[in-house]
């Protein structure tokens, strides 16, 4: 129960409660005005009276939501579906387009793709748009609770998102874009969303008929817009400069690689198989799909690749001169680290051109502490090795205030600490 001293400003719980109620009351009206007959709006307001609560509200009005008629009742369960388990709260233009997709199809259909109006309705009330951004979001976050409480009211919706992502980046009017765009066409508002996020609606749904549409998309995939926008998004995230430079789409960027950053293990596993395949095929950056997988800390792709025998586990970049282990010791888990300590075809104190640091330097300057431990139990790995910015692996730590890290570092007696 929620009490508030009269004066005093209203807190979270107090606020919650108070839209908790009024939306039990709007859900409760709109179920008494959806009845036909006099007894059966009467029958809703004696149950009102009784005073059942939101999840009961939620389950009448998914029943109303069911009982509509022609194709709203499929349309408003879409919509529930995509709002409950996209990676990121979609657009309204993003869903309306995602709704308008047939799966399979080899081109769009503008025709299809329904009017925000009708989608609204047909969910009764349970989603809402924010004025400011657009974007769709159901009418309370304890909806989202409901909704996945319930595991048999979408039938495998990851599988169905990846579906629709696919079908549309394999359409031909995406295909049909220059790669070299630097944002997605106005009249593509899901081409974005696709781009970004297919991959993981694919690891989380991965069927037979997801994997070929998969395939389909990586067939090529530097000469498609979505490679060029997956890689303009990485480097903005990093502050970089442009992708590339040239007419052509991210030049050596191969379905491998994509995969491999996003960790889809079916699909690695079917490239793996493919004849012909150049396991150690650069990029632009001159980084190989082992590179990319152990920079965003993919340690069972990582595994997986290195079981190759025509895998090379050490190459360093043409950009930045680091190698698999280095890029690792900045970002990933200490896994994907020992998993490359392991080879001994691996140099730990390798030498980049990102100012002269060692994987230790790296590591320590990030505060990752396994990374730190795992490299200072190899005799090879200089600990004092100062870098062109000057700094020692423990200055770095220091300067970061990795506490764990310096302790580390100090606790090996050959550290020098001045």
């Amino acid at each position: 129960m929620c009490v508030r001293v009269s004066g005093s400003p209203p807190n979270d719980a107090y606020l919650l409660t108070i839209t908790c109620r009024f939306l039990l009351v709007l859900l409760n009206i709109d179920a008494i005005l959806g009845g036909t007959t006099i007894r059966q709006r009467r029958k809703k307001l004696e149950e009102m009276a009784r005073g059942n609560g939101l999840s009961d509200a939620y389950t009448e009005t998914l029943t109303r939501l069911k009982a509509q008629k022609g194709d709203k009742p499929l349309l408003g369960l879409k919509v529930l579906m995509w709002v409950s388990y996209s990676q990121r709260p979609l657009r309204s233009k993003e869903l309306c387009h995602a709704l308008g997709v047939e799966i399979g199809s080899t081109e769009l259909d503008l025709e299809n793709v329904p009017a925000l109006k009708t989608l609204l309705s047909s969910c009764l009330g349970l989603v809402t748009v924010e004025g400011s951004s657009s974007t769709i979001r159901l009418v309370h976050f304890t909806l989202q609770e409901h909704l996945l409480s319930n595991p048999t009211l979408f039938h495998n919706p990851h599988t169905t998102i990846a579906e629709v992502c696919l079908t549309y980046l394999n359409s031909g009017s995406v295909r049909g874009l220059l790669p070299t765009l630097h944002s997605a066409p106005s009249t593509m508002p899901l081409l974005e969303y696709a781009s970004f996020y297919w991959g993981e609606h694919a690891r989380r749904g991965m069927t037979e008929n997801v994997k070929l549409l998969s395939l389909r998309l990586l067939d090529k995939f530097d000469e498609h817009i979505s490679a060029q926008l997956l890689l303009l998004r990485y480097h903005e995230e990093r502050g970089w400069g442009p992708c590339f430079n040239g007419e052509g789409g991210p030049p050596g960027l191969t379905g491998l690689h994509a995969v491999a950053s996003i960790g889809v293990m079916d699909l690695v596993g079917a490239l793996l198989e493919m004849e012909g395949l150049d396991i150690n095929a650069t990029d632009w950056m001159g980084r190989t799909a082992l590179t990319r997988a152990a920079e965003r800390g993919q340690e069972e792709v990582v595994k997986k690749l290195l079981e190759r025998e025509d895998i090379n586990p050490d190459p360093p970049d043409t950009t930045f001169y680091r190698t698999p282990l280095g890029w690792a010791a900045e970002n990933a888990s200490g896994g994907v680290v020992k998993l490359l300590l392991e080879r001994k075809d691996v140099n730990p104190d390798h030498i980049d051109t990102g100012g002269g640091r060692t994987p230790l330097s790296i590591a320590a300057q990030n505060g990752r502490e396994q990374t730190v431990k795992m490299l200072l139990e190899r005799e090879d790995v200089n600990p004092n090795y100062v870098d062109e910015y000057d700094r020692t692996p423990l200055a770095w730590a220091v300067s970061g205030g990795h506490e764990g890290v310096v302790k580390t570092l100090l606790a090996r007696g050959d550290v020098n600490p001045d």
